[in-house]
């Protein structure tokens, strides 16, 4: 067994609903305007075609009911509540059938965005990176397995200090769970661990130290977050 000059970091992870199991988290992937009303709220318009994409790093990881420390480099820091799709044991499949997609479960995450640093990003024809791959940019709830979780006729929604901000039905995404996995699938090998953020509705705005946001999904744990 190889040494190492350093103490590897711990595996990211996140609890299961029900379970004293953990799961390891292995890659986040992002889908980016899969709501039109959030395109159009952000002046973009949608690709019904197929879905794109960005990465957010498993070790940008925040467990729900964690404060999350206003990141630096930014002055306007946004929330994006989202359906997360947790990738099941033994997926290697390339291109696979949407009948056959393996999901372990759901959840439901917070996409923060340095929405200065995004659009600075976006004006110079530039990767998204810094404004959405930073510490502590993804809060993830617990994840329910999926054989517990009835979403078809689910809403998404979130709450900045007991105030709505934003809210749809699950069938508002313009591209499905399965088209995605199913899309995703041709452009990386799926694997146990990975998820799937999948995109936000209208309503994003900034936060501020001190406001405490709680993200839904029917029937899914909740989300859940102080800003400090």
């Amino acid at each position: 067994m190889s040494d190492f000059i350093f103490a590897p970091a711990d595996q990211p992870s996140l609890p299961i609903a029900g379970a004293a199991d953990r799961f390891p988290v292995r890659r986040i992937f992002c889908v980016g305007r899969n709501y039109a009303a959030h395109a159009a709220e952000m002046g973009n318009e949608v690709d019904r075609d197929a879905p794109f994409y960005f990465t957010k790093s498993a070790y940008a990881l925040l467990q729900s009911g964690q404060d999350m420390p206003y990141p630096q480099a930014t002055h306007d820091l946004h929330h994006e509540i989202e359906l997360v799709v947790a990738i099941g044991p033994s997926v290697g499949l390339t291109n696979p059938p949407a009948d056959e997609v393996a999901i372990f479960g759901y959840a439901v995450g917070l996409d923060m965005t340095r929405r200065d640093l995004q659009a600075a990003a976006k004006d110079g024809r530039k990767p998204w990176d810094t404004g959405k791959d930073f510490e502590n940019a993804a809060i993830i709830g617990a994840i329910t397995p999926a054989e517990g979780a009835l979403l078809d006729a689910a809403h998404i929604r979130l709450d900045v200090n007991g105030d709505l901000r934003q809210t749809a039905p699950l069938s508002d995404m313009i591209h499905s769970v399965k088209a995605i996995i199913a899309h995703l699938s041709t452009l990386y090998h799926l694997r146990s661990g990975d998820l799937i953020m999948t995109g936000t509705p209208a309503g994003v705005a900034a936060v501020v130290r001190g406001d405490k946001l709680v993200g839904i999904v029917d029937g899914l744990e909740p989300v859940t977050t102080t800003i400090v």
